[in-house]
This record gives C-alpha cells, sequence and structure tokens, in this order.
C-alpha cells in the first residue's frame, strides 16, 4: 500500500522525491512507524499539518525546502504525545546524529556509529 502524498509534499510523476538522503529516511521512518501501528494516517496528517502551519505563522515561506524538517518536527511531536518515546531519549538521539555528522568526513554518508561517546 504507497502512502498518501501530502499537501506542499515535493513529488514528481513517481511519486515523492527527496533533495537528500536524510528526506527519503524520515518519509521511510514515518511510513514504517504508521505500518507498525504507532499512529494513523490521520493522526499524522494532523500533526504534519499542525507543523507547517506552525512555521508558516513563525515566517517560514513555504518554499517546498524545509517540507521534510516540517516531517521530523511532526514525528517527533507525534511520537512523544503517543509517549512511544520521552524528551530525554530525542535530546540524545539528536546530539547523537550531530556528533556523527561532525565525524563523518565529507560526502561519505553519515552513521550513528561514527557519533563518539
Amino acid at each position: 500500500m504507497n502512502p498518501p502524498v501530502f499537501p506542499f509534499q515535493p513529488t514528481d510523476n513517481e511519486g515523492p522525491v527527496f533533495k537528500a538522503p536524510w528526506e527519503a529516511q524520515a518519509f521511510g521512518m514515518v511510513v514504517a512507524l504508521h505500518q507498525q501501528g504507532a499512529f494513523s494516517w490521520d493522526e499524522w496528517a494532523t500533526q504534519l499539518s499542525l507543523e507547517i502551519a506552525r512555521a508558516q505563522q513563525q515566517g517560514d515561506p513555504d518554499l517546498g525546502d524545509t517540507y521534510y524538517s516540517h516531517w521530523l518536527q511532526a514525528l517527533e511531536q507525534l511520537l512523544l504525545s503517543k509517549q512511544v518515546t520521552s524528551e530525554p531519549e530525542v535530546v540524545a538521539r539528536v546530539d547523537k546524529w550531530r556528533r556523527a555528522y561532525l565525524a563523518t568526513p565529507h560526502g561519505e554518508p553519515i552513521e550513528l556509529s561514527n557519533a563518539s561517546d
């Protein structure tokens, strides 16, 4: 089953398009968590719409280049509200990704195993 296309989602004739690997990964995480029953598509669409509206109210010009940033914010908020994760876990994971990013040579894929503890 293909997930629905959401308003403002970058697409082409074959479906969603991504400017960077992390965007595809964010998309894939949402689809996988939905398929595992973590949330419904209605819950997801509502949370994503809230995040986009919040960003627009804060001055996001909504040119499409921040769309998947909204996905990440919506995913964090939805998982927090459903108590699938906690704020400290999110903060720790974001920090680990930041450390992995800083430790990864330019042009190489970022892997959590690159994060120094």
